[in-house]
């Protein structure tokens, strides 16, 4: 398995991380939750630092040409990621808690 890392420095783009929580909620989780081989999707952001990013978990390498396809931040955002990381998983542990499943959990989906 495999985890990409992409953050976008927002201090330049006329997009903010609330303008982008609307992406989330009305397009990108449910387009993203069709990909093969994306085992997970993870939005972060920090609305003070002007932050924005993702954290992928993927199958194989071959599966992660999939998510630009589908991706409009670029396009939302104007400019391509800040940083742009990937790396090989070592080991998973979950944990218990108080989700059944992680699918439309955080902020943007609560409005």
């Amino acid at each position: 398995m495999y985890v990409v890392i992409i953050v976008w420095d927002l201090t330049e783009s006329t997009a903010t991380v609330e303008s982008l929580r609307s992406y989330l909620r009305d397009y990108a989780v449910d387009a993203f939750s069709t990909l093969p081989g994306m085992r997970q999707k993870t939005w972060f952001s920090n609305s003070e630092r002007g932050v924005w990013g993702a954290v992928y978990l993927w199958d194989s390498p071959e599966h992660m040409n999939g998510p630009f396809e589908v991706s409009k931040a670029k396009e939302l955002i104007g400019y391509g990621p800040t940083s742009y990381s990937v790396f090989e998983v070592e080991a998973i542990a979950e944990g218990q808690s108080m989700f059944e499943t992680l699918s439309r959990v955080g902020r943007a989906m609560q409005a």
